[in-house]
C-alpha cells in the first residue's frame, strides 16, 4: 500500500486540489452573486463530497487513487472510449458554466419552486452515498473503460454493486440532475438529461466489453438484473 502511495505525488495532489478549488469560486463568480445561498449549498455540497472521497482512497485505496489518476488513452482503454471521456468533460464545464449564468446573472430560466429545489438536494444527497459508497465498495472503478490485467481485476457484486451494476453513473446522473434542480437552471438540466445519455450509452460499449472480458460478468449480470435504474433499466 504504502508503494502505490508514493505513485500520488504531492504535485498531483496539489492541481486535483486547484482543480476541485476552481469549480465552486467559478460558480459564485459566473452568478455575479456571492451570496447566493443556493450556490453555497451547491459549493459545500461539491468540496465536502471531492475532498472526502480523495481523502478516504487516499488512506484506504491507495491503488484505486493511483488508477482514477489515469489519462484518456493509457492502459489499454477502449479507443471509442477516450471520446466518450471527452465529451463528458467537455459537458460537465458546459454544465457548470451554464447553471450560475442561467439561474443567476442572466436569468434565463424562471425560478423553480421550493418543491423543484427540495427534490434536487435529495438527488445530491442519494448521489454523495453512491459516490462514496461506489468507491468504496469497488477498487476497481476505474475513470476508464478497460480491463485491470495489471490489478487482477475481479468482479465486485456487494455494498452498492449489488443494488445496480453501475452506482458511479447513478451517482453521477443525480448529481447532473439534482443540482440543476437545486440552482434552478432549466438550461443545466437539458445539459444533464444529455449528460444521462451520454453515460448510458458508454454502459452499453462498457458492458459488451466486460461481458467478453471479465471471468464471471456474465454471471453477474444474471444477479444483478439493473444496469442503472432499479425496477427499470
Amino acid at each position: 500500500m504504502a508503494s502505490e502511495r508514493q505513485k500520488i505525488t504531492a504535485g498531483k495532489m496539489v492541481y486535483t486540489a486547484v482543480w476541485i478549488l476552481i469549480w465552486p469560486v467559478a460558480l459564485l463568480w459566473l452568478s455575479g452573486d456571492w451570496l447566493w445561498l443556493e450556490g453555497w449549498i451547491f459549493d459545500v455540497w461539491f468540496l465536502a463530497l471531492c475532498f472526502t472521497a480523495i481523502i478516504s482512497l487516499y488512506i484506504k485505496d491507495p491503488a484505486l487513487l493511483a488508477e482514477r489518476y489515469k489519462q484518456p488513452g493509457e492502459a489499454g482503454q477502449k479507443g471509442w472510449d477516450r471520446y466518450v471521456v471527452y465529451g463528458l468533460l467537455l459537458g460537465f464545464i458546459a454544465w457548470a458554466v451554464i447553471m450560475p449564468l442561467d439561474a443567476r446573472r442572466c436569468e434565463w430560466s424562471a425560478g423553480f419552486p421550493i418543491w423543484m429545489k427540495v427534490v434536487g438536494v435529495v438527488g445530491m444527497v442519494l448521489s454523495s452515498i453512491l459516490f462514496y459508497r461506489a468507491l468504496m465498495d469497488n477498487t476497481f472503478a476505474s475513470p476508464l473503460v478497460r480491463i485491470q490485467a495489471e490489478r487482477k481485476q475481479q468482479v465486485i457484486s456487494s455494498g452498492a454493486y449489488g443494488l445496480v451494476r453501475h452506482p458511479l453513473y447513478l451517482a453521477g446522473i443525480l448529481m447532473f440532475l439534482g443540482a440543476p434542480l437545486l440552482l434552478g437552471s432549466l438550461y443545466g438540466l437539458l445539459i444533464g438529461v444529455l449528460m444521462f445519455f451520454l453515460l448510458a450509452a458508454r454502459i452499453v460499449g462498457e458492458e459488451k466489453m466486460l461481458v467478453n472480458d471479465l471471468e464471471g460478468y456474465a454471471d453477474y449480470r444474471k444477479k444483478v438484473k439493473y444496469r442503472l435504474i432499479p425496477f427499470i433499466w
